[in-house]
């Protein structure tokens, strides 16, 4: 039972967790320090042991981290879309929540379909939460405002924040696909039990 806890993917899983714990504890105070934290962790484990708990879990805590109601709809989203996904893969008894073969929207299976592309909306996905982050002057400041002084300053961050923009669209669309495609699965499955 021991060697389970201190199988290595683990043990990165929880170094990646008391990373993040370090990263949020000073995300106010030195934004900088937090940034690096924050991708240290996701390149650290890129690939094989990506853990989608953990990973999730974490752009909640940087969404909640800007106030405002497009931030907590933004992550009830991501929160909803992804739960309906994992319990309809188990009602279906499919083997991978990204087992979509059977969707009938071709962004849904070319997201799952195509790591690269899926690697690539993630990852701008929080490259995009990261910037606005790091450019808001205050974490009150309007996204509006965030948005506009960002393309007017034209740095290296700014430009992160414009091409991350279209994966993090791509990201939120994909959502929600995900989310009515597994909601039908669930109906479904209870109008066939029903029957």
């Amino acid at each position: 039972m021991l060697s389970v806890y201190l199988y290595i993917p683990n043990v990165i899983g929880y170094l990646r967790v008391l990373m993040n714990c370090v990263a949020f504890g000073v995300c106010f105070s030195n934004k900088r320090l937090f940034s690096v934290l924050y991708f240290l962790r996701f390149v650290s484990t890129f690939g094989a042991v990506l853990d989608m708990v953990t990973d999730s879990v974490l752009v909640e805590l940087l969404l909640l981290c800007r106030p405002g109601m497009i931030f907590l709809l933004l992550l009830a989203l991501d929160i909803a879309s992804h739960w309906f996904q994992m319990y309809s893969t188990f009602l279906s008894g499919k083997v991978s929540h990204k087992d979509v073969k059977d969707s009938t929207s071709w962004l849904f299976k070319l997201y799952y379909g195509y790591r690269p592309f899926m690697a690539y909306c993630c990852v701008a996905c929080e490259v995009l939460y990261i910037a606005l982050f790091l450019l808001a002057e205050k974490n009150s400041e309007n996204l509006t405002d965030v948005l506009v002084s960002s393309v007017k300053r034209c740095s290296a961050l700014s430009f992160l924040l414009v091409v991350s923009l279209f994966g993090w669209t791509i990201k939120q669309a994909v959502n929600v696909i995900q989310m009515k495609t597994a909601a039908d699965v669930c109906v479904l499955y209870d109008i066939a039990k029903k029957a």
